[in-house]
C-alpha cells in the first residue's frame, strides 16, 4: 500500500468519526441511518492497525451497546480481537458472527455453501449475504487468523453450541405458538451471549 493510499484510508476513518461526532452534537445521540459506524473496522484491517481497530470497537460497544452489527462487521471485529491477542473475546465474537450468518465461515474458507432449512429472520442471515464478505482464508495477512479460526470451529464447544443454535432456528421455522417462539428466540439470544 502506498503512502497516498494509507493517507486516504486514514482520512476516511477521520471523516466518519467527525460525521458521527457532529450527529451526536446535533441530535444529542448518534443518528447513523447510513451505517457509517460499521465501516472503520474494514479500514483498520486494511491498514493492519489492529490496536486502532480495537480502540474503535471498544468505542462502538460503549456507544452502541444494543447494536448487534452486520455479519461482516462482526467478522471484522473477530479479526481485530484475534490480532490484538484477545483470543477469548475473539471466540465470543466468532460465535456471534456465526449466529448472525451461519454461512459466512464457509464463504471465508471457500467451502460449498449449503442452505439450511431454518428460520432466517432477515436477509442478513441468508446465504446470499455472504457475497458482501471481502475476506478469504487465502489472504496472506490473515494466515494466522485463518489457522486459529479453523481450529476454533472444530472445537467441541463451538460444535455443540452451533448445533444448538441451528436446532433452535430449525424449530423457529415451523413453530406457530407465540409463547414458544418467544422462548426459542430468548434461548438463541442467551446462547449467543454466553461462551
Amino acid at each position: 500500500m502506498t503512502p497516498k493510499q494509507i493517507d486516504r484510508i486514514k482520512k476516511k476513518i477521520a471523516d466518519i468519526k467527525r460525521t458521527l461526532a457532529a450527529e451526536k452534537r446535533k441530535f444529542g445521540c448518534y443518528d447513523d441511518g447510513r451505517g457509517l459506524r460499521y465501516l472503520p473496522t474494514k479500514y483498520f484491517i486494511q491498514l493492519a492497525d489492529y490496536s486502532g481497530g480495537l480502540t474503535y470497537t471498544k468505542w462502538f460497544d460503549k456507544n452502541f451497546p444494543d447494536d448487534g452489527g452486520f455479519p461482516d462487521f462482526l467478522f471484522e471485529c473477530t479479526i481485530i480481537l484475534f490480532k490484538t491477542g484477545k483470543t477469548k473475546e475473539a471466540e465470543i465474537k466468532a460465535f456471534q458472527t456465526f449466529c448472525s450468518n451461519t454461512y459466512l465461515f464457509d464463504k471465508y474458507f471457500g467451502r460449498e455453501i449449503i442452505p439450511i432449512d431454518k428460520w432466517e429472520g432477515s436477509n442478513l442471515q441468508t446465504p446470499a449475504f455472504t457475497k458482501y464478505l471481502d475476506y478469504s482464508s487465502e489472504q496472506n495477512e490473515l494466515a494466522d487468523f485463518s489457522k486459529w479460526l479453523d481450529t476454533f470451529l472444530t472445537t467441541q464447544d463451538f460444535t455443540n453450541r452451533s448445533n444448538k443454535f441451528i436446532d433452535i432456528q430449525k424449530r423457529l421455522m415451523t413453530e406457530d405458538d407465540a409463547e414458544t417462539r418467544h422462548y426459542l428466540v430468548e434461548a438463541a439470544s442467551q446462547l449467543e451471549q454466553s461462551i
